[in-house]
């Protein structure tokens, strides 16, 4: 029968052992790795440049210059697209100017004229006009849209709004009146007021400008143009003088669209139906006031054209563009303001 005795070590066996334990656990404490494991990947931060390159072109996928090839041929696809809708809105325009100006011709100029057509004489002085109406609203564009970018616009509008309303109306008359009063034959002052008034002019219509879209105001006017263009021709194809009566009613019409036009401050906002029906005439009877004034005021330099030739009065564009540019300016601000509600409305 065999057995087995241990023999525990006193403390100084147990002192003779301990360099040997000491020793044991220092090559234990190395990290130990199974074959199932991965080894732990180095630090990345003293990687070189050929590594970090290998793995960017081992990353990227073998099919881009396909996906390349793919990205052009939709952005020359969604050109072509482009390029198609503006031909189609252009069209689209244009269809309507026509059919615009062909309908009014046929509602308005049943009576054409008796005298073989316009004379040389008024056609050279409606288009000296139309030149000087041209230039004003072109000089009225460019300075509002260099008020709206030097932010005058906006220094404007933080200021007192009766102070600006009021002393803009004041400059704004002061200089119409003062371009109508010089004679035409003194051309300096004449064309520095003019451009004053141009100026005052635009300062109304900036605000509109800073805040509505590029788009909106292009088609704004886009319209604005249609609608005088397709008036003026039925005014200087008409009968001589047909439409000259309609100024006294024309100018009932745009005291009751200026009165609307004030509503909003007298009327409380409790009283919503009334605002919108004083919100519509302002927008739509302003439109059709002013569209009126456009046909009187053609007949009316046609007339004045006749008086010229005679002798009677001196010619003078320039006044006689500044009616039309009041005409499409406020055609225009309400274009963009019937736009601008259809945009919210969707």
């Amino acid at each position: 029968m065999s057995f087995t005795m241990t023999v525990r070590l006193g403390p100084a066996g147990l002192a003779t052992r301990l360099p040997t334990v000491a020793r044991s656990s220092l090559r234990i404490s190395a990290p130990i790795r199974s074959f199932h494991k991965p080894a732990t990947k180095p630090s990345s931060f003293f990687t070189s440049r050929t590594t970090i390159a290998s793995s960017t072109l081992q990353a990227t996928p073998k099919n881009a210059f396909g996906r390349a090839r793919a990205y052009n041929q939709q952005h020359s696809q969604s050109q072509t697209t482009d390029q198609g809708s503006l031909v189609r809105k252009l069209l689209t325009g244009g269809a309507i100017f026509g059919g615009t100006v062909v309908a009014i011709n046929a509602v308005l100029n049943r009576e054409t004229r008796e005298d073989g057509g316009m004379p040389l004489f008024e056609r050279s002085y409606l288009n000296s006009t139309f030149l000087h109406t041209g230039l004003g609203i072109g000089i009225i564009g460019l300075t509002a849209r260099q008020m709206v970018q030097t932010g005058f616009v906006y220094r404007l509008m933080v200021t007192n709004p009766w102070v600006v309303a009021i002393g803009g109306l004041a400059l704004s008359f002061g200089t119409m009146i003062g371009t109508r009063s010089i004679d035409p034959d003194n051309y300096v002052p004449k064309y520095a007021l003019w451009t004053a008034f141009n100026a005052t002019q635009a300062a109304f219509i900036a605000p509109l400008i800073a805040f509505a879209p590029p788009a909106l105001i292009a088609r704004a006017g886009l319209y604005t143009i249609a609608m005088m263009g397709s008036i003026s021709f039925v005014g200087a194809t008409a009968k001589q003088e047909k439409y000259l009566y309609i100024g006294g009613p024309l100018l009932a019409g745009a005291a009751l669209v200026a009165v609307s036009g004030f509503a909003p401050l007298i009327i409380p906002a409790t009283a919503v139906r009334t605002l919108a029906v004083t919100e519509n005439i302002w927008l739509y009877g302003g439109l059709a006031v002013f569209g009126g004034f456009t046909l009187y005021h053609v007949q009316q330099i046609l007339h004045h054209a006749r008086l010229a030739e005679r002798g009677i009065i001196k010619k003078d564009p320039v006044n006689e563009s500044i009616s039309l540019e009041l005409d499409f300016l406020n055609i225009f601000i309400r274009m963009v303001q019937i736009l601008m509600l259809q945009q919210r409305r969707k």
